[in-house]
């Protein structure tokens, strides 16, 4: 991977997993000491429901692999259909983040994702949000505009990690810009790979949680490739 790139390669797999992870160890490590607040924005437009229920099936990692961390605060984000766009309470269990996402109708309509980004900055400079997650397939809007809002994410400390089903050639630079300009990453995933966009997640939610400290335990539990990244990391 070159040196300064924030995005991994077109596969999914441990070793995709692995960069990743790399990625999150170079970003500066949030504030630990209290419950971590991660923001879970996701794409509810009509193509996104099969993704959407398989996100419904793994949200619970985020949680219990943060328990012994302090915990995590979750707050969904979603839009789809016409110009709705929803953020819920924030969510200190799995049970509560479930329970909104169940309720949530995969609509036809244009992507939003400036209005998450707006949102983010404002809800950050509230109160500190630790890491943002995108989860989307797609991007219809002015591009200079998402990429001076991540700017201003980025100039608050709020790293986005932007995670892309499919390869949308018309939303993947600008995607890819969202995660640079913010000091976050850019990951592309499939939905034939729940484990990677499992493991993704959870990793985030590890560093919003943790920090860097925290994605090496992490990976130690993990074994395996996460174990390889253990050894990568130290000699980081």
């Amino acid at each position: 991977m070159t040196e300064g790139r924030r995005d991994l390669g077109p596969a999914a797999s441990a070793g995709a997993l692995a960069a990743f992870l790399r990625q999150l160890q170079a970003i500066p490590a949030p504030a630990t000491g209290s419950r971590g607040r991660l923001m879970f924005a996701m794409d509810a437009t009509a193509s996104r429901e099969p993704s959407w229920d398989q996100a419904m099936s793994i949200q619970a990692a985020m949680f219990s692999e943060t328990a012994s961390l302090g915990g995590l605060a979750v707050q969904l984000c979603h839009y789809g259909g016409f110009h709705e766009f929803t953020a819920s309470p924030w969510c200190h269990q799995a049970e509560e983040l479930l329970a909104l996402m169940v309720r949530v109708r995969c609509l036809a309509g244009l992507t939003q994702i400036g209005r998450v980004l707006e949102h983010a900055i404002a809800e950050t400079r509230r109160t500190k949000v630790n890491a943002l997650v995108l989860v989307g397939d797609a991007m219809e809007e002015e591009p200079a505009c998402l990429r001076d809002l991540a700017g201003q994410l980025g100039l608050l400390g709020l790293p986005v990690f932007v995670f892309q089903e499919g390869r949308d050639p018309q939303a993947e630079p600008t995607l890819r810009d969202i995660a640079r300009l913010s000091g976050g990453a850019w990951s592309p995933f499939d939905a034939g790979s729940p484990g990677v966009l499992r493991e993704l997640l959870s990793a985030v939610a590890v560093y919003a949680a943790g920090g860097r400290t925290a994605l090496e335990d992490f990976a130690h539990r993990r074994g395996g490739a996460a174990l390889r990244l253990t050894r990568d990391l130290g000699r980081n």
